[in-house]
This record gives structure tokens, sequence and C-alpha cells, in this order.
């Protein structure tokens, strides 16, 4: 099935459009919370708390929100989730100065953060057939790409035009109506979890040997995303050093990351692929993992502009089999709280690259290549180990939301 027959199908675009919009505050908070409370006179040392508050509640608030949502259904969560989290936002932009305001503002702003995209994840088998799934979670990865260029551009031009606090109300206005548009779909009003397994407990998904195995993997990826950022960071400041870096430096090389990304979900969406999709995710994330390997080389500015593209095709195409993955692996009326968990699980992973490559960065670029490469490779190693388990598992379909009558 091609795209534009996706984007025609009912429901799809809005509900893509939707999520796009209600997370694009995911990819502004922690550009504009620096700004906003830099400018407020807040130090360095609190700008560091306050985003560090916003990541931690995001992951422990998504998989909670997550399970409510498989027990309750999708619009109240994601209207009261993000009618809290606007409040958070407000919180930050009325008292940017004060350092209880901005961790608190930052930490409900996270904890509540709409479950838009685990809600999307879910939605898919519901809206397209079975065939038509491996575009789909293709096409939803691609979209996410978007993100990562668009937020701080938002951030950017609105904090250039209005001041960083105009971007904290515009983030708490975007979050909602994004949550509006898509808890009104008719898809979201009618979806219910299938009924949950007697043996769910207090684990849920995490019950899943296979589905933890993959979370761990995946995580290895997340690993790998936060060490890069690292590396072009470090690696366009001293090229600049040495009077010869790329026009617009560590901004370009991240960019160029996020369109391979965006042209390797395209292109895997677009296969009719035979394999299973425990195959085809361990071996995507070697495949990217090979893909990060000539970084190590760290050439000149062009050279590595084009290492930059390169290194980003893989990373798309392993989310995209990895959500078919985790809804075949999910147990029973789990599956929502599963796609928050993997958002949870690669974000630990970036945050930890993030941190120990920066450690790294001060004494060798080389240090923090091997550390961008070595988290998925490892990753891609313990799946590629445990590809047993990657296969057992009901099929999409089994885990197909159920329609309300």
């Amino acid at each position: 099935m091609g795209y534009v027959a996706l984007l025609r199908a009912p429901h799809v675009t809005r509900l893509l459009l939707g999520t796009l919009l209600g997370r694009l505050p995911a990819g502004m908070t922690a550009l504009v919370v620096a700004l906003a409370l830099r400018e407020a006179g807040a130090p360095y040392s609190r700008v560091g708390v306050a985003t560090a508050a916003y990541a931690i509640a995001a992951a422990v608030g998504g998989p909670v929100l997550g399970r409510i949502v498989d027990r309750t259904g999708q619009p109240r969560v994601l209207l009261c989730a993000a009618v809290v989290a606007g409040a958070g936002y407000a919180l930050l932009a009325l008292a940017p100065g004060s350092p209880v305001a901005a961790v608190t503002g930052a930490a409900v702003a996270g904890l509540a953060m709409p479950p838009l995209e685990p809600c999307l994840r879910s939605l898919w088998p519901e809206v397209v057939d079975e065939e038509q799934l491996d575009t789909a979670y293709a096409f939803d990865s691609a979209s996410q790409q978007i993100l990562y260029v668009a937020g701080p551009l938002a951030v950017a031009g609105i904090a250039a035009a209005a001041g960083p606090v105009t971007a904290l109300w515009t983030a708490a206005g975007l979050g909602l109506a994004g949550a509006l548009v898509v808890a009104t779909a008719a898809p979201a009003r009618r979806w219910q979890a299938p009924p949950r397994g007697h043996g769910a407990g207090l684990l849920g998904p995490l019950r899943s040997p296979g589905l933890v195995l993959l979370l761990v993997g995946l995580a290895g990826a997340g690993w790998t995303v936060g060490a890069q950022n690292v590396l072009f960071i470090a690696y366009a400041e001293r090229q600049h050093g040495h009077g010869s870096g790329l026009p617009g430096g560590a901004g370009l090389l991240l960019a160029l990351a996020a369109l391979g990304g965006l042209l390797g979900a395209l292109g895997y969406g677009a296969v009719r692929w035979r394999s299973s999709t425990g195959t085809r995710t361990w071996v995507l994330a070697l495949a990217m993992a090979l893909s990060y390997l000539p970084l190590l080389l760290l050439p000149g500015p062009w050279p590595m502009a084009a290492l930059a593209l390169l290194s980003g095709i893989g990373l798309a195409p392993l989310l995209a089999a990895a959500f078919v993955l985790v809804a075949e692996l999910a147990p029973a009326g789990t599956v929502t709280e599963a796609f928050a968990w993997l958002v949870t699980l690669f974000a630990t992973g970036n945050a930890l690259g993030y941190a120990v490559s920066g450690s790294l960065a001060a004494g060798s670029l080389t240090a923090v290549a091997w550390c961008a490469v070595g988290g998925i490779a490892l990753g891609g190693l313990l799946l590629f180990a445990v590809r047993g388990r990657l296969g057992a598992g009901p099929a999409p379909a089994a885990v197909r939301a159920v329609r309300a009558v």
C-alpha cells in the first residue's frame, strides 16, 4: 500500500496531524525552558534541574497514563492530561524566575504529557487493514522526525518575535489543541483495549520477557542518539575553532541525521516485507550500528555531513519495525502502556547516552564516537542473541482494538 493511499484512508491524516501538533511541545520544552529561565536570570544549574525534572517526570508519567488509557479509553485521559500539562507550562510562564515554580512547572508538564504517541500506535490496527500496518507505522516513525527539527525552530521563531515566555504559552496551547484533535476523532472515541489478561498484575506489559528485552535493546538506540547529539555539537565547535566549520554547525548535522531518518522510514514503508517482524527488528538494529561506524573516522566537515545523513537512515525503520513488534509481544489489554514504555526506555537511554558522552567530550571526540556506536551495537547484539523470544507473540490482528458496539 502506498503512502498516498494511506493518507486517503479515513481518519489517518487527522490522527497524524493531531499527534504531531500535540507532541510538538515535547520537541520544544528543553530549549524553551532554558531560554525562559535564563531570561529571568536563573543560573544554568537551575536550568539543568528543571529540564531533568521534566524528563524524569515524563519517563514516569508515560507508562502510568498508558495504563489508565488501557483501562478507561483515550479521550478523557488525553484531555485531562493536556489540561494538567498546560497548567505546568503556565506555572513556568508566570514565574520563570522562581526556583520552586520552575522545577514544579517542568515536572508537572512532563508528568502529564498527553500520551499521544502510544494512543496513535494503539489506534493503527483500528484504522488500517493488517497488511497496511507496516506502512502506517513507518509513516508514523517518519513523521516523528519532524519534531526534532520543527520543535527547536518553533521555539527560536516565537522567542525571537515575542519572547520565550510566549513560547511557553504556545507549548501549552499546542498540547491541548493536539489532544482535542485526536480525542474527538471517531476511532479514539470508540477505541477500547481488549480485556486485560488475568495475570497482568502490577507489571502489566513488562510480564512479557520478549517485550522487556526489546525495550532494553531499543534503549541502546536511544543511548546512541543522545551520544550522537553530543558528538555533533563537540565536532562542530572544534571545526569552528579551526576555521573550517560547516554552515549551521551542529544544527546542520542534526538536521541531516533527521532527514536520513525520514528517508529511511519512507523507504522501509514502501517495501512489502516477507521476513518476520522480530527478524526485521534485530537486522535493522545491527544495520543501524553499521551506519554509525563511519562516524569513528571523524573526517572533514563535508564528508561528516554525508556521514550524518547516513547515520540517521537506520533509526526510523528500526522504530517502525519495533512498533509492530511491541503490539505483537504485549499481553492482551496492555498495548498502550507497552508503547508508553517504549517511549520511556528510549528517552532514558537517550539521556544516559547524552550524560556519558558529555563527560567524554572534553577529552576525546573519538571516545564520544565510540560511545555513540556502542549503544546501538550492544542493543543490536542483544536483540540478535534473544531473537527466538522476539518471534513469539500474537499476530497484530490479535491485539486489534475492540470496537464499541
